[in-house]
C-alpha cells in the first residue's frame, strides 16, 4: 500500500510538473493558436453540465479575444438519444461563435480519444485545450505524447484559483474527482507510453468544418 501511495505522487507529480509550461491561467496570456479543443463534460436535459458550460465559456473568450480562429469541439454521441457536441454547438452558436468556425467531433468518448482523433482525423498539429484546471496536466500530456503540441487555458476549479471558480464543488465531490484524476493520471501515462489504443472509432481524414460521426 505504501509503495502505491509513493508510485500514485510520483506519476501525478510528474504529469503536473511536465506540463507546467504549457499551462496558461487567462486568455491574455496564452499564445494564439488555430484551434481550440473543448472536452465534453456532460449535458442535462440538453443543456451543458456546470462544468462543461465554464470549458465552452473558457473557449468562447479564446475566439472572441482572436486567440483562436475555430474550435473543435469534442464529446459523446454513443447513444442516439444522448449528442454531446451538438448541445455544445448550439450553445457557442448562442453566445455569438459562427457556425463555419465549429467542427464537432462525434466520437471524443475520451481524454485520450479526443487527442488521438484531433490528431488522426482532423489534422490538428497544435491546439489549446479548455477544460479545469484538475484536469488540464493529463490532457495536454496525452496530446503532447501523441503528437499534437498542445497549451492549455487553466479554468478555475476548487485546485487552482478557487476565488475565481463559477461553479461550487462540494468537499465530498472534490475528494471523488482528484481521486479519480490521480488514477486516470496512471492510465494516461499507460495508455500513451505502453498500451498504445486505436480509439474506438477511427475512420478517414478529414478537414476541420467537417462533422464525424460515431459510427466512422
Amino acid at each position: 500500500m505504501l509503495a502505491l501511495a509513493i508510485a500514485l505522487l510520483l506519476v501525478n507529480s510528474w504529469v503536473r510538473w511536465a506540463t507546467a509550461d504549457y499551462r496558461f491561467a487567462d486568455v491574455a496570456s496564452i499564445p494564439t493558436q488555430q484551434v481550440a479543443i473543448v472536452f465534453g463534460a456532460g449535458i442535462r436535459n440538453n443543456q451543458p453540465s456546470a462544468a462543461l458550460r465554464e470549458r465552452l465559456d473558457g473557449a468562447i473568450r479564446l475566439y472572441q479575444a482572436g486567440k483562436v480562429q475555430h474550435l473543435l469541439m469534442s464529446g459523446d454521441n454513443s447513444q442516439v438519444n444522448y449528442d454531446e457536441v451538438s448541445v455544445i454547438r448550439e450553445y457557442a452558436l448562442a453566445h455569438g461563435v459562427p457556425a463555419s468556425a465549429i467542427t464537432r467531433d462525434y466520437a471524443g468518448f475520451s481524454t485520450y480519444e479526443t487527442c488521438y482523433r484531433a490528431k488522426a482525423i482532423f489534422g490538428l498539429e497544435q491546439a489549446i485545450l479548455v477544460t479545469q484546471d484538475y484536469h488540464l496536466p493529463r490532457a495536454i500530456y496525452t496530446c503532447r505524447e501523441l503528437g499534437l503540441a498542445a497549451i492549455g487555458l487553466s479554468i478555475p476549479d476548487w485546485s487552482y484559483q478557487p476565488e475565481q471558480a463559477t461553479t461550487y464543488y462540494p468537499p465530498m465531490t472534490q475528494v471523488r474527482y482528484t481521486t479519480r484524476e490521480w488514477l486516470a493520471r496512471c492510465k494516461a501515462l499507460f495508455e500513451v507510453h505502453i498500451s498504445q489504443p486505436q480509439p474506438t472509432f477511427l475512420g478517414p481524414s478529414v478537414g476541420l468544418g467537417e462533422t464525424t460521426s460515431a459510427q466512422q
